[in-house]
């Protein structure tokens, strides 16, 4: 028995390729459900049209063969701590693979090296990624030759910790009077001041003239940011001995920790300076957002290889005819 060929039919062959792509394409604005309900079909009807359109996408749009500069970080999957890997390529700002089981130690890391080839992994130069030791072991075992950034938010996110420590601990020094300009102050803290409202700014003065440890821990915070604006590494470590020298006498046992995590990690965070490895490190921050729109739009996805396809077209422009 002989199947004639019949090249509009997609994947499915109970679909046109047109109704795929319009499908896919919708499935790109809204939920899966409400597509369904637009066109009569059933749910696993229009994810299984949505898989075909995506992989046609990805399949027109593969990675780039210069890969210069990677971005590597963790998305949350399921409760739990349950994660999988994200590879993006920083110079075009996309993601550019997913692993699709669950974990985060070298051995998954190793598979997105391996899948790329030896070739591509001498190319890149610069690998973005936070102080998770499977990540920095895998990419020395894999692309050697690459220099190591430190991702500016997740040392940011490490002082911040420090100084809500500084808040309990203040706190618990303070007289009953004083507590009360401290209690519910949190985020207040953790927020930059330009980014609070008229009432948000008048609390945080209240507090920071209450309590001199606070004032101090808060001036250091905001003023920590600076670092990376420097493109010169002798320069941003003048300021980094500068910064932590306004610690020397205090008892802010918090930041002294934080300090000495600064030190070990010293290397990649710098390097950030040096004027060629200049990229967008908010750029791996607003992908976990849009990752995170998605799962909720999706009402939770279960199925990673779905996810993955999800997440990687979701920054390929549509161009299909």
């Amino acid at each position: 028995m002989k199947q004639e060929f019949i090249p509009w039919l997609s994947n499915s062959k109970r679909a046109t390729q047109r109704f795929a792509r319009e499908i896919g394409r919708m499935c790109r604005e809204v939920s899966v459900i409400r597509v369904a309900a637009m066109h009569n079909l059933t749910w696993g009807q229009v994810r299984r049209l949505e898989m075909v359109y995506m992989k046609e996408l990805v399949k027109k749009h593969p990675p780039s063969k210069r890969l210069r500069a990677i971005g590597i970080d963790e998305i949350s999957i399921r409760k739990g701590h349950q994660y999988a890997i994200l590879v993006a390529d920083m110079d075009q700002q996309r993601p550019i693979w997913m692993s699709t089981t669950l974990g985060r130690d070298k051995q998954q890391m190793d598979i997105f090296y391996k899948e790329l080839g030896d070739k591509q992994c001498n190319k890149i130069k610069i690998a973005v990624m936070d102080m998770w030791k499977p990540f920095r072991n895998s990419l020395n075992d894999n692309a050697p030759q690459s220099q190591i950034i430190y991702d500016k938010f997740h040392v940011i996110r490490h002082l911040n910790s420090a100084l809500d420590k500084v808040r309990r601990i203040e706190y618990k020094r303070a007289s009953k009077k004083d507590r009360k300009f401290i209690k519910g102050q949190r985020y207040t803290l953790l927020s930059k001041e330009a980014n609070l409202n008229f009432k948000g700014q008048e609390s945080l003065n209240l507090l920071l003239k209450a309590n001199k440890r606070l004032n101090k821990a808060y001036i250091l915070k905001e003023s920590f940011g600076q670092l990376w604006d420097y493109n010169d590494p002798i320069k941003a470590r003048k300021f980094f001995d500068n910064w932590k020298s306004q610690l020397r006498w205090s008892r802010v046992k918090p930041y002294k920790n934080f300090i000495y995590l600064v030190e070990r990690h010293w290397n990649g965070i710098v390097s950030y300076c040096h004027p060629n490895h200049k990229v967008s490190l908010g750029f791996m921050e607003g992908l976990n957002n849009k990752i995170r729109v998605i799962q909720r739009r999706s009402y939770g996805i279960r199925n990673l290889e779905y996810l993955k396809l999800k997440v990687i077209t979701s920054f390929i422009k549509d161009q299909l005819l």
